[in-house]
């Protein structure tokens, strides 16, 4: 059986976790950054968690994941 393809874009935005979750670095932290609160830009600092929908899809996207 041949091998599967990775999509490189998904790979670029998604990596999993241990337990596999799917982290993805949130958006809005890269320019304009003087009109967003302080509180607003340290949250964004944080990586996000798929939810168990789009997990599934992410999933499919990254067959060696």
């Amino acid at each position: 059986m041949p091998k599967q393809k990775t999509r490189r874009s998904a790979a670029k935005r998604y990596h999993l976790t241990g337990s596999g979750k799917v982290k993805y670095k949130q958006q809005g932290l890269r320019h304009i950054l003087t009109k967003k609160s302080a509180k607003r830009k340290r949250k964004l600092r944080k990586n996000g968690i798929l939810s168990p929908a789009e997990t599934q899809r992410a999933k499919r996207l990254l067959p060696y994941g």
